[in-house]
């Protein structure tokens, strides 16, 4: 009997240690941050567009504010007009200006620098949005709060 006994203890907290639990149930991982951004653009700009759908298609969900006014948008104002493009989205706490690839956009955000944000200036071909022949090589720059500028990545 007392071999039984034993067995069955044994069995009992085997069961407790693998069973999912409430310790179990906290382990759990946290859902993912949702990839939202918000894209300043003009009502004729077909990159734009494109642009758009490449964060769409890269998870992103994308909310487009159509305006004539570019220049006048409140955000855009903290990009340096040397890395201007044609269009402005805010990710997060961040500032995308032009055709950044949505890898790159993911990279700063897990990254988290201290930035203002990424910017791909004047509208490279081969960059999303801008696909055509010829691609070139570009650089996706960095920018600071004092106007200051890096490269953050190539392509």
């Amino acid at each position: 009997m007392r071999r039984t006994h034993t067995i069955t203890t044994f069995a009992a907290l085997l069961l407790a240690i693998t069973s999912p639990g409430p310790l179990a149930a906290q382990k759990k991982a946290a859902p993912a941050q949702k990839l939202e951004a918000k894209v300043y653009l003009t009502p004729t700009c077909g990159c734009c567009s494109k642009w758009t759908d490449h964060l769409k298609d890269a998870g992103f969900a994308v909310t487009r504010e159509v305006t004539a006014q570019l220049e006048s948008v409140a955000e855009r104002q903290r990009v340096p007009a040397k890395v201007r493009s044609c269009h402005t989205a805010v990710v997060g706490k961040y500032l995308v200006e032009g055709h950044v690839p949505a890898d790159v956009v993911k990279q700063m955000l897990k990254e988290a620098p201290e930035i203002v944000g990424i910017a791909v200036p004047g509208m490279p071909m081969g960059s999303p949005g801008m696909e055509g022949p010829n691609p070139r090589s570009y650089s996706i720059v960095a920018f600071k709060a004092d106007g200051s500028t890096y490269e953050f990545a190539r392509r």
